[in-house]
Parts: structure tokens; C-alpha cells; sequence
């Protein structure tokens, strides 16, 4: 495990390793044991999952952790897109079936339905996830800044709402096409439910995982420029336990050295 850099920003603290393979095998590692003492302290665990191939050596590691009893545990995902079909590869909530659910079992799993009309979905949703608190939550960041898909136009740091529908930034569009999740724009949907910040802010504890070159300007902006809604991914540096985990392309060592180690 190549461990590059370490750094604190504001609250957040920061883990920068030397190749995404690391970087996922390192965060998977530390959710695992967050989750496993979690559910020796409590008996059960309510976590909510990313969707992106960002999230593919985190998940790999977390599903390969045979002492985690995902019985006890209840996962959900933090957003879907409006408009696609029920069979359509691009579902976030197929790629994290597909990706953990389906591997590990979860006892109970809840997904954003996109096949129903969304306001009753947005509702049913916002319900169960006010059942209890959230435990942990897993996310990335995008190319334009945003947690979950709350983008720059649509974030909102005291958002009342728990899920919302959003109409998603052109800059968003473009990275799913970037990631291979699409072939071209035009296939990209425009609309999609999404947790709030707020919903994400509230999880006890946050691991968020940034691999690659593509991603460098969003953690550039997180990390140095003002908190605020033009990079929604500043407010992680407000919570008291967010581990934000990058690589060598997405952190860009050629400007770590003015802080330190």
C-alpha cells in the first residue's frame, strides 16, 4: 500500500496514494473496519453507496471482506437518473447490484426506483431514509464539483429537502460520457433524484473516493478554494469525519508540496 501524502483541510483529512488500485484497496479497508465496528457497537448499520466507476476498487475491496455481516446491514444509494428504462445498463442502482448488493447480500437494500413517477418516488425514499440515522456514507466527486448529483446550479448547503429531482449540469453530462457510461451527450438523461447535501452531511461518517486525471481540478477546488456551492464537494471539509481519498493523477503532487506532510 503506497501511502504518498497525508494533509488536513479545515476538518477534512486527506489520503493521497499512488495509484487508484491503492487508493481503493486503502478506503476499503478502513470502511470495512468503520462498518464492522459500527455493528459491534450498535448491531446494525444503515450505509449509503455511490454509483460511478470511481467507486469500482472500493467496492471490489469491501465485497471481498468476508467479517462484514451484511445481514445486519441496510444500504441505500444516493441517486438515479429520471427518464431511463428499467432495463437500461446505465441504472445506478444496477451497477451497485451488480457491483455489491447482489455479492454481499445486504438485509435490507432500498434503491431509487426511476420507473415510477418521481415525486412519489422522491417521498418514499426520503422516508426511509428518515427511519434512523445514517451510518456511513460512500461517495465520490464529480468533474464539476458535485456530491451526489447535486451540481454547482442546484446545490444547496441547507437544502430542506432529502431528495430532490435536478436537472443535471452540462459538465455532469459530459463525465458520464467521459467515464463510458454513455456513448455520446444526447444519451445522457437531463433530469435525475438525488440526496440532498444535507442528506449526505448528516452520516456519521464519510469516505469519499477520487481516482484519476479527470477529477484533478475538482480536488484542486475542493481542497483550496472558498466552501461554497461553486464546488459543492467544499462542504465535506466542514464534517467532523470525512476522509476524502485520492490518487497521484486526481491530487496532483506537482502542488502538494506547499503543504506538507
Amino acid at each position: 500500500m503506497t501511502l504518498k501524502l497525508t494533509r488536513q483541510v479545515d476538518r477534512l483529512h486527506v489520503r493521497v496514494y499512488a495509484d487508484r488500485q491503492a487508493m481503493g484497496e486503502a478506503a476499503g479497508r478502513e470502511a470495512a473496519e468503520a462498518i464492522k465496528e459500527r455493528l459491534r457497537e450498535a448491531g446494525t448499520a444503515r450505509i449509503i453507496f455511490a454509483a460511478a466507476p470511481s467507486q469500482n476498487e472500493f467496492l471490489q475491496t469491501l465485497a471481498a471482506d468476508a467479517e462484514i455481516d451484511w445481514s445486519r446491514i441496510t444500504v441505500f444509494h444516493m441517486d438515479e437518473y429520471i427518464g431511463l428504462s428499467t432495463d437500461a445498463p446505465q441504472l445506478f442502482s444496477r451497477f451497485l447490484r451488480e457491483g455489491l448488493f447482489d455479492r454481499v447480500r445486504p438485509g435490507t437494500v432500498h434503491l431509487l426506483d426511476a420507473s415510477v413517477d418521481a415525486e412519489t418516488e422522491m417521498r418514499r425514499y426520503a422516508g426511509l431514509l428518515a427511519e434512523a440515522p445514517i451510518d456511513i456514507v460512500c461517495l465520490g466527486i464529480g468533474e464539476n464539483g458535485h456530491i451526489a448529483f447535486n451540481d454547482p446550479p442546484v446545490a444547496d448547503f441547507s437544502d430542506p429537502f432529502a431528495v430532490k429531482a435536478v436537472e443535471l449540469d452540462e459538465a455532469c453530462r459530459k463525465q458520464q460520457v467521459n467515464d463510458g457510461c454513455f456513448a455520446k451527450l444526447a444519451d445522457v438523461p437531463t433530469h435525475a433524484m438525488t440526496l440532498t447535501i444535507p442528506t449526505l452531511m448528516a452520516g456519521g461518517r464519510l469516505f469519499c473516493m477520487v481516482p484519476g486525471p479527470t477529477k484533478r481540478d475538482a480536488v484542486r477546488h475542493t481542497l483550496e478554494g472558498p466552501i461554497g456551492t461553486a464546488c459543492p464537494a467544499t462542504i465535506l471539509r466542514t464534517h467532523p469525519a470525512c476522509t476524502l481519498y485520492v490518487d497521484e493523477d486526481s491530487y496532483g503532487l506537482g502542488w502538494s508540496g506547499r503543504y506538507g506532510v
